[in-house]
């Protein structure tokens, strides 16, 4: 994006266009739109994977490029939307379960949860989450949940190759 149109943008805006650029991985200007829903999650939004499909993005890569003048709309629609979770929505839904409130529920009925609300996962896709972001289960098959949030909201870390 031009410097003096960079600067007519407010400071929300601002972030959004950092957040494009990182994704931005060839200079061109463009992201490959299977990156949609990672660039709006890096800004601390949480929209579900059937409304970033509904806003334009892909399953497949090179499938589509959005410019950030396409990008920054859509970031201002999910902005806007109120359905959309964040870290601390999800925490006190957690808390429901939470039934001695010392910060842990029950392991199984974490899994439960994943399996049974909001966008279905399949139990490979828990298996996955829980293997890579939960901590170890305590004696009496209790875990804590905050921390398992803080990794699952962040999302997905990629390894490069050296």
């Amino acid at each position: 994006m031009k410097e003096d149109r960079a600067s007519n943008l407010g400071p929300m805006y601002l972030g959004a266009n950092f957040a494009f650029s990182i994704y931005d991985f060839d200079g061109s200007g463009t992201v490959d739109a299977i990156y949609l829903g990672d660039v709006l999650r890096a800004l601390n939004l949480n929209p579900t994977l059937a409304a970033v499909e509904k806003l334009g993005g892909t399953k497949k890569k090179n499938e589509k490029k959005l410019k950030v003048e396409e990008f920054l709309p859509i970031f201002g629609q999910i902005k806007k939307d109120k359905d959309v979770g964040c870290y601390e929505d999800f925490l006190e839904c957690l808390k429901l379960y939470d039934k001695a409130e010392d910060g842990k529920m029950l392991s199984a009925e974490l899994s439960h949860t994943l399996l049974s609300l909001g966008e279905r996962l399949s139990d490979k896709e828990v298996d996955d989450i829980l293997k890579d972001c939960l901590d170890p289960e305590d004696e009496d098959g209790f875990v804590p949940y905050a921390p398992f949030l803080k990794k699952v909201v962040a999302g997905p870390i990629f390894e490069t190759a050296e």
